[in-house]
């Protein structure tokens, strides 16, 4: 049995945008009721832009922890929201993006949307959107060489937020190329 449909939207209202109102309080009803993501998703579209980006937060969220959740919604985080003016939100989608499985045609689209925001001026932005791309170049040539400039790009910067996200990514790159090759005989 739902609480009452607004229960979930009242979590997420108030504040300013550096609270989260009670989203953890949000996140514990969804986790015991995985049938109420659906009115979480509905909340994407709400008129408030900060139960919007609590929203989208919490769909990140789950898809950490509960991708499969998520996956029947997936085309929220490529569709008119990746365009939504607040960095927040498209932090969020950065951040969610490689976590989910996306068909070649959607993978186009992911690709297309990390790519510009690699170019987003807000570096939490810019940083995740590099390591959700080298995310999923991994076995894909052609993507690891635009990563690989991307990563030179951060190395080169003067900002040290930057040089340290290249730094992890290339650590997590190198454990990833060492686990899957061959032993050496």
């Amino acid at each position: 049995m739902h609480a009452e449909p607004d229960s979930l939207r009242q979590l997420l209202v108030g504040g300013d945008r550096r609270s989260i109102a009670r989203s953890n309080e949000a996140l514990a009803l969804l986790r015991a009721d995985p049938a109420r993501v659906a009115d979480l998703v509905r909340l994407v579209h709400d008129t408030d832009w900060l139960v919007v980006m609590r929203a989208v937060d919490l769909m990140e969220k789950l898809a950490h922890a509960r991708p499969e959740w998520i996956q029947p919604y997936r085309k929220l985080f490529i569709g008119p929201l990746a365009e939504h003016p607040s960095w927040e939100i498209r932090l969020q989608i950065a951040r969610a993006l490689p976590l989910l499985r996306w068909t070649r045609a959607e993978r186009g689209r992911v690709v297309t949307i990390l790519l510009e925001y690699a170019k987003h001026p807000q570096k939490f932005v810019k940083a995740w959107s590099v390591d959700g791309l080298s995310r999923l170049a991994v076995g894909d040539a052609s993507l690891m060489r635009v990563v690989e400039r991307l990563i030179e790009d951060f190395e080169n910067s003067d900002s040290p937020a930057l040089i340290s996200r290249a730094r992890q990514i290339r650590a997590r790159l190198s454990a990833s190329a060492a686990a899957t090759e061959p032993p050496a005989h």
